[in-house]
């Protein structure tokens, strides 16, 4: 299956603490169906100090359910699914059902 959510989209929080932001996707863990967004699902871990790093409590985005996202529709910055269709070039780009803009570049 062709993947939906890739990196460096734009995409917004359905459900939980940090419902209705937006962020970029940082990166995507298939195996796990999860992704990491900037400035979304933030938590604090406590960690000790080593010789590579210092210790104290850092702040890192964890990853979150892809279930849980949704792209952002590039005309009016609401959520919508995602379409693919197959342009006359030849090439298969991911659309957005809501308006029918193309998302990928």
């Amino acid at each position: 299956m062709a993947a939906k959510i890739k990196t460096k989209d734009k995409v917004i929080v359905l459900t939980g603490r940090d419902k209705g932001k937006t962020g970029e996707v940082l990166r995507v863990i298939p195996k796990e169906n999860r992704a990491v967004v900037q400035g979304v699902n933030v938590v604090k871990k406590h960690q000790r100090p080593s010789a590579r790093s210092q210790g104290g409590i850092i702040e890192f985005e964890a990853p979150i359910n892809l279930s849980n996202l949704a792209h952002v529709d590039p005309k009016d910055g609401k959520p919508t699914r995602v379409g693919f269709k197959i342009l006359e070039d030849g090439r298969k780009v991911r659309v957005a059902k809501r308006s029918g803009e193309v998302i990928d570049l």
